[in-house]
């Protein structure tokens, strides 16, 4: 069972977060959060990502075993069959994409079935092509924020949109480059072989700084038309993290698992809480005193 479970990688679930992001911004502008939609919607989404992660694990299952680290996965170990595996998958995905029908919120269910195709477009072959494997993990964290806007019934703000996809591209280039310098090879990865550490370093710049800069418009657009002055009161927290980030990838080596990341790094977590009072405190959604 436990085997079963790590196919299912809850553990990754965390990059959900990004359904959530638009939340605090949605309910400060007036929008309504109907908890156990949301939940509802949020589980479902959570089970068909493990779909898409058991249909990854099938598809890699013979290149995983020539990996250091990935052999280890419960399909590339003998630890669950082909067949069984792809039963639990498509349970996964009928489950998931049951809880959405019950959520009643059709753009939710679009954006989950384009979520999916994309990454089956992914596994089977895409994430074989430089650039194009960055661009459609992206799009996946894009997909995350419109299906929380969907949620809860809020117009997704194009600046919103702008900081996540660049954002997107940041963590996955700092990736890129990481197997570059890590234990992964082309033969592994063809798409490496279409990248160089020269490249990787400017393109993570550039999406880091497209990044906060459009995270910075986007709290000016929302947060300046409710409470003025508290515009950039969560930014130094959002610049903190992108560089904590780079930093942590270039003297550590630690930019190759965003999730590890997550769990592991104490820094990254206070930054994260910090952010999330920062963020709550600027939209009014609690008060110190005469501020």
């Amino acid at each position: 069972m436990f085997a079963y479970i790590r196919l299912a990688r809850p553990q990754d679930w965390i990059k959900n977060a990004f359904v959530v992001l638009p939340v605090p911004f949605a309910l400060a502008a007036g929008a309504k959060l109907e908890p156990l939609v949301f939940l509802l919607g949020l589980a479902g989404f959570c089970l068909i990502n493990s779909a898409i992660y058991t249909f990854n694990d099938l598809r890699d299952a013979a290149a995983d075993r020539l990996h250091p680290r990935k052999r280890r996965r419960p399909i590339a170990a003998g630890l669950v069959a082909p067949r069984a595996a792809m039963i639990q998958m498509i349970v996964l995905l009928c489950a998931g994409l049951g809880f959405l029908l019950v959520v009643g919120r059709p753009l939710v269910t679009i954006y989950a079935i384009c979520y999916s195709l994309i990454n089956i477009a992914y596994c089977i072959g895409a994430k074989h092509v430089p650039l194009m494997d960055v661009f459609l993990l992206c799009s996946g964290f894009v997909i995350r924020v419109l299906i929380g806007c969907a949620l809860v019934d809020a117009s997704p703000s194009p600046w919103l949109l702008l900081c996540t996809g660049t954002l997107a591209m940041f963590i996955g280039f700092v990736k890129r480059r990481a197997d570059l310098s890590g234990e992964t090879v082309a033969e592994h990865r063809p798409s490496l072989k279409g990248y160089d550490k020269a490249f990787l370093d400017q393109a993570v710049s550039i999406c880091a700084s497209v990044a906060m800069l459009a995270y910075a418009l986007y709290c000016i657009e929302v947060i300046g038309a409710l409470h003025r002055g508290r515009e950039m009161a969560s930014m130094p927290f959002v610049a903190y993290g992108i560089l904590n980030y780079l930093r942590m990838t270039h003297i550590n080596g630690t930019g190759g698992s965003p999730v590890a990341v997550a769990y592991r790094s104490l820094s990254m977590q206070i930054c994260g809480v910090c952010w999330l009072a920062s963020v709550t405190w600027s939209l009014g959604l609690w008060n110190l005193g005469p501020w």
